[in-house]
């Protein structure tokens, strides 16, 4: 009978330790997401009819971010008349490399108040890929994110953290694909926060694009 009851009274404790082992690391993930408060917006000046390959956003945090596109091989490239399978490689600096950011071709909202979107891809795949470190993987869509709990679900890294360079690779999907019809519709390839910050609109910069029929 003693070793019955020393055995009931242990179990509370490893059902104790059980349920902290795994609410600590979704508490972790949770509740950055539900405290988060939003930054204000980026602050993004254009001029109608520019074509740049580069731009920059001075945000209402006070960070200057810059967002810059290249050809797959680091040539120029006409965003002027971009077709669908071509290869960008989108580079920034100046972000808040503590927050995670989505990279894609979006429509361009009709304020700045209001998130950019829909989006060519979508979300970024959340699957994790196994994949040799510092391998290119070409997609529709870049989920960018230093904490080691998103990388785990694909998120790629920052290039560097505390400047808050990041390195994505986009290959172009269909211009009328995911509702985004950017063929009608004014697009840009965009940096926005990803799903830990929805609602806070202060990495919304983007280069505008148009793409050939």
């Amino acid at each position: 009978m003693t070793r019955i009851a020393a055995r009931r009274r242990r179990w509370p404790w490893i059902v104790l330790i059980v349920v902290v082992v795994l609410l600590v690391p979704i508490a972790i993930i949770v509740v950055p997401i539900l405290t988060h408060e939003s930054s204000g917006q980026s602050s993004q000046q254009l001029v109608d009819g520019e074509w740049p390959l580069s731009v920059t956003a001075e945000g209402d945090d006070g960070r200057t971010r810059t967002l810059t596109l290249a050809g797959e091989n680091g040539e120029p490239i006409d965003t002027e008349a971009l077709v669908r399978g071509e290869r960008v490689v989108v580079t920034g600096t100046g972000y808040d490399g503590t927050q995670g950011v989505y990279v894609a071709v979006c429509v361009i909202p009709e304020t700045s108040a209001d998130k950019p979107g829909p989006c060519i891809g979508g979300v970024p795949s959340q699957q994790q890929e196994n994949v040799a470190e510092g391998t290119v993987q070409w997609a529709p869509s870049n989920w960018i994110n230093a904490d080691w709990a998103w990388r785990l679900f694909g998120a790629r890294s920052y290039d560097d953290t505390a400047t808050g360079t990041f390195t994505a690779y986009l290959e172009l999907g269909d211009p009328l694909g995911e509702d985004a019809d950017c063929i009608t519709n004014e697009c840009g390839i965009f940096t926005r926060n990803d799903h830990t910050a929805l609602n806070d609109r202060v990495q919304d910069v983007y280069v505008p694009v148009r793409f050939t029929e």
